[in-house]
């Protein structure tokens, strides 16, 4: 088989968060269209949580792309720790307002009365639980006086729980949670990650026990398969170039498992 298949099969595998690499899957679909019908309802916030690698990030970064040609709205993937910087983050997007000095809530707020918007507009927050609890509870001010609708993710540990009871328990219209794939789920985003790569024939090679196998490594966690069938794939391209001539009928369960020690998923 050739050896640009297998290339082009790990680059399908990279850990990357852009729209287009979403991959549509019956409960990841419902899941989805249950986070745009929240969007539109006249709610203050919205949670979106699940341990890590489950696709928080990519939901924000699809429902961005969906909505930003039809309404305000804002990503800031990257968390804003210093509350004047956000502040001013916050001034500039929504109202094109430059500020070189230090700009409080109180002052912000003021500023947010005195230009009133048609549409409230989104901000989307990933990985909320890194922001300071002082933060987090002007946030929790500023989504009550519905200036701002916030869409915000939290892992879902027990210490991010504690921060969504303190501050959002009686304000978050609707809670999330996206969990990791069952193994059909799985098999099924293995593949079409791979064909959406038209890589029909590595597709092919999967069997249902390699599949069991990837599903008991990673529990059905999309960033751990991710990492995994990336590493496979290099292996694969190492030895296609070494060996010249390997087994391609079917996925290797060896191969795997030198992947999984390669990515820390088994202690070697």
């Amino acid at each position: 088989m050739d050896i640009a298949l297998f290339e082009s099969s790990k680059n399908a595998f990279l850990d990357i968060v852009e729209a287009k690499e979403y991959i549509q899957l019956d409960r990841i679909s419902m899941v989805y269209q249950s986070l745009q019908e929240s969007v539109q309802k006249p709610l203050k916030m919205i949670m979106l949580y699940g341990k890590p690698g489950t696709g928080k990030s990519m939901f924000l970064t699809k429902l961005y792309n969906d909505l930003k040609e039809q309404q305000p709205i804002f990503f800031y993937k990257t968390p804003i720790l210093d509350e004047s910087e956000f502040f001013k983050t916050l001034a500039q997007d929504l109202y094109g307002i430059k500020y070189n000095d230090t700009l409080n809530f109180t002052h912000f707020m003021k500023i947010a009365s005195a230009n009133p918007q048609d549409s409230t507009p989104i901000i989307l927050l990933d990985e909320a639980q890194l922001y300071a609890n002082d933060l987090m509870e002007k946030i929790r001010l500023l989504s009550d006086s519905r200036i701002v609708k916030f869409v915000l993710t939290l892992h879902k540990t027990e210490k991010e729980d504690l921060i969504a009871k303190e501050h959002f328990q009686t304000r978050i219209w609707e809670s999330i949670e996206l969990k990791n794939a069952s193994k059909m789920e799985l098999k099924l985003y293995i593949q079409k990650k791979l064909m959406k790569a038209n890589c029909f024939d590595i597709s092919n090679m999967f069997t249902q026990k390699n599949i069991t196998l990837i599903h008991q490594l990673t529990q059905g966690n999309y960033r751990d398969t991710n990492k995994l069938l990336y590493t496979l794939f290099e292996i694969y391209v190492t030895y296609i170039k070494k060996l010249k001539k390997i087994n391609t009928k079917n996925i290797s369960n060896k191969y795997i498992e030198m992947a999984a020690i390669h990515t820390g998923l088994i202690n070697a």
